[in-house]
């Protein structure tokens, strides 16, 4: 008999990005830059990718230059698409 599995809230599906706050400015979002190392697929050199991300921070208390965990939850504005899970 299968059981009944109970999810938190770091258990949910989802992208989940480790990132460096870049941008505090905005009210409950913060901006953050997320680092890949990928390999060219015909040429096999290494090199980054960053990509910015907005994400929703409820009580303000990331600062620029911390390093956050996000994830993907609904869309919550035009262009925020994460929240913080610390």
């Amino acid at each position: 008999m299968p059981t009944k599995k109970t999810t938190t809230k770091e258990e949910v599906k989802g992208k989940t990005l480790q990132g460096v706050v870049v941008s505090d400015k905005m009210d409950k979002t913060i901006v953050v830059e997320v680092k890949r190392f990928v390999k060219h697929p015909k040429y096999k050199k290494y090199y980054n990718v960053t990509k910015k991300y907005k994400a929703h921070d409820e009580t303000n208390i990331h600062k620029t230059g911390e390093t956050v965990t996000i994830r993907e939850t609904r869309p919550l504005s035009k262009d925020k698409h994460f929240e913080v899970i610390k």
